[in-house]
């Protein structure tokens, strides 16, 4: 069903795939400590639709490994995904591997 938010953890790295908005975010929110424990990547590249609740999200995630003691990336960064980053000025906080290379 593409109206919802899936997410798969493989090593180091979360792939998120469907649509992170404020309608599909709250499963995720909820088991986001268990989710993010070990996590240095956050693959983006399959997210079909990114609202700002969803960037917000998206910003806590980061949070969450960098009290972990890691600096997170983040892969696959669409165009869109990169328009509404910079229209909230986030550039410097959601660091996209593909920009850090």
């Amino acid at each position: 069903m593409s109206e919802s938010l899936r997410w798969q953890r493989s090593t180091d790295t979360l792939v998120l795939s469907g649509k992170l908005d404020r309608d599909t975010l709250l499963t995720l929110w909820q088991q986001r400590e268990t989710v993010m424990q070990n996590i240095n990547v956050i693959d983006v590249a399959a997210l079909e639709r990114v609202d700002s609740a969803g960037l917000a999200l998206l910003v806590h995630l980061r949070e969450m490994v960098r009290a972990q003691g890691s600096t997170p990336l983040f892969t696959g960064v669409t165009d869109k995904l990169h328009s509404l980053i910079t229209l909230y000025n986030l550039q410097q906080i959601i660091v996209s591997a593909e920009k850090s290379v």
